[in-house]
Order: C-alpha cells, then sequence, then structure tokens
C-alpha cells in the first residue's frame, strides 16, 4: 500500500531501507528498529509505551495460550473473523499487537499504528509475519491516503487522546466506500468507581516506575473485593482490576491509572460520531460502549 508524505499529502512515499522519502517535497521518515517513525516522540502516550513494552505478551492469545484477545475482539467490533480474510484493515492504536494478531489469523492485511514506542513490541511480536505492517503514528495525522481501508478498528484507544470525538473522525475518510468502523470506548457508566476518579487526579503525573509497582496491588487486593460487604467498600475506594490472571489484572490496574487522558462516552453520543462522519447501519455492540457502522458504498465522508 502507498503511504502519504505528512510534510505535502503526495502520494506514494519510497522505502530507502533507513527511512521513507517523499520524492515531491524532499521529507524524510525514519525507519527506527525496522519501524517506520511518522512522529518524533510519544507526545501525551508515553506510559503506554512503558507499559506496552513492560507487558509485552500478557495479552497475546499465542502467547498465553488463550483466545482471550479474539473473544474480545469479536464481542466489541461486532464482526466475523471470517469477513476479514484477504481484506486491508486498519488498526488504530494497536499497542504491542494483541488485536492485530487477531486480525492476521484471519488472513486479513494488518497496518497497524501506535503513537508510542508499543510498537517495538508490537514489532517483536509481530514484525516477523508477511502480513502485518506496523508504524509509530499519530491517529490525528496518519500516513495513509484516503479510501485505503476495508474494515477501521480501534479497541480501547481514542478515550486516551486528547480529544476522543476529533480522534474518531479522521478515520472514516480512510474507509474504502462500502468499507466498515468498530470502536470501542470507556462508558460514562464507569465514573461511578469514584475512587479511581479521585485517584486519578494524581497518578498520571506520578513516575511510572513507581505506578507501576504501586499497581501491582491489585494482585492480592482482587480477594479483598471479593468478599461480601467488605469488598463493596473496597472496590469503590480502591478501584482495581478483577481479572483472574494475577499479571492482567496487575496490567489493567497499571493501565487505568496511568495515562494523561481518560474520557468517558454514552452510547447516544458515539453514534452522534458516526452520523456526523457520514457512516451508515450504524449499530451497538453488547460491550459498552461498543458502536459499529458502515461508510456509504458511493459517497464522500
Amino acid at each position: 500500500m502507498e503511504l502519504k508524505c505528512l510534510r505535502c499529502g503526495a502520494i506514494g512515499l519510497h522505502n530507502g531501507g533507513s527511512s521513507w522519502g517523499c520524492g515531491s517535497c524532499g521529507a524524510r521518515f525514519p525507519v527506527v528498529a525496522q519501524v517506520p517513525r511518522f512522529v518524533a516522540e510519544e507526545f501525551y502516550a508515553e506510559s503506554f509505551g512503558f507499559q506496552w513494552n513492560r507487558f509485552a505478551r500478557t495479552q497475546l492469545d499465542s502467547a498465553s495460550g488463550t483466545t482471550r484477545s479474539r473473544e474480545t475482539f469479536e464481542q466489541k467490533t461486532g464482526w466475523s473473523l471470517g469477513d476479514l480474510r484477504g481484506k486491508r484493515v486498519l488498526d488504530a492504536g494497536c499497542g504491542m499487537g494483541r488485536f492485530a494478531e487477531v486480525g492476521a489469523n484471519a488472513g486479513a492485511e494488518v497496518h497497524a499504528v501506535d503513537l508510542s514506542t508499543a510498537v517495538e513490541a508490537a514489532f517483536q511480536n509481530l514484525g516477523h509475519r508477511p502480513n502485518v505492517r506496523l508504524y509509530q503514528a499519530d491517529i490525528m495525522n496518519l500516513p495513509f491516503p484516503e479510501e485505503s481501508f476495508d474494515f477501521i478498528y480501534s479497541i480501547g484507544v481514542l478515550h486516551h487522546t486528547p480529544n476522543t470525538k476529533a480522534a474518531f473522525l479522521r478515520l472514516p475518510p480512510l474507509l474504502k466506500p462500502g468499507g466498515a468502523v468498530a470502536i470501542w470506548v470507556y462508558s460514562k457508566t464507569l465514573r461511578s468507581l469514584w475512587g479511581s476518579e479521585i485517584l486519578r487526579k494524581l497518578t498520571p503525573s506520578l513516575s511510572k516506575s513507581w505506578l507501576l509497582q504501586a499497581s501491582r496491588i491489585a494482585i492480592p487486593l482482587y480477594h479483598i473485593h471479593r468478599v461480601a460487604f467488605v469488598g463493596t467498600v473496597t472496590s469503590h475506594v480502591l478501584p482495581t482490576s478483577m481479572h483472574p490472571e494475577p499479571e492482567w489484572r496487575w496490567l489493567d490496574t497499571f493501565d487505568w491509572y496511568s495515562p494523561k487522558y481518560q474520557w468517558k462516552h454514552t452510547y447516544e453520543e458515539v453514534e452522534g460520531w458516526f452520523m456526523e462522519g457520514g457512516l451508515t447501519e450504524i449499530r451497538r455492540g453488547g460491550f459498552p460502549v461498543s458502536v459499529r457502522g458502515f461508510r456509504p458504498p458511493s459517497s464522500a465522508v
């Protein structure tokens, strides 16, 4: 697939090995650790680079021997994996590649981007696959021409950008006519976990190394949260992940408390974005707040 120059908009960057170059304006985008870099830094996403390079394989189905990520992908996109075979797919916010692996296993040509250095963990996990391409890039300024993809998904990412709606609206123009997009963002109902709302006023500014160690409390606290009556109190005062796997709940708890941005939304709000983006056949998924829709076969977005 041809790439777009982020400086002048010309289509058709050439791969020079150590960088991708634009023949029109001369811009060059370096390749570092075998991943093309279309941003100079991680900006607000530094915690995710830290997180996914530490927990590089925890949620990867091929490493855990489970199908948890595949099941999550199906639940939050509402798609049949069989529909992805032979299609070009954009993973908008790939982290260490858990869902990109699902798409690749389904036979898709997956183009996976992340703003953070998590792409380095993703490359270690998936860089050997001929149907996976990885890029460090910003969702707000992606190096892809319009109408490039058959499917686009963003699972648990857009609510960590400065503006969830603005980030989402960058995606529909990248769909081919008739293409589908699916996203999952945090629900406003999560605000009922008032303890985390208070703690998050402080935790994103803490040292990531310190917060990582502090988040490990989720491992033993899980058992207290499960105690009748007592757990009702502790789970609201100090909410932590309730995943049955210890390392997974340590990861999920760090993931909750570390990001700079963490917006929460309603179905109605997200459906409005889909309509504003010119999408049709908008459907709610079974997991709040997951929404999917289609670009009309013959209309501009």
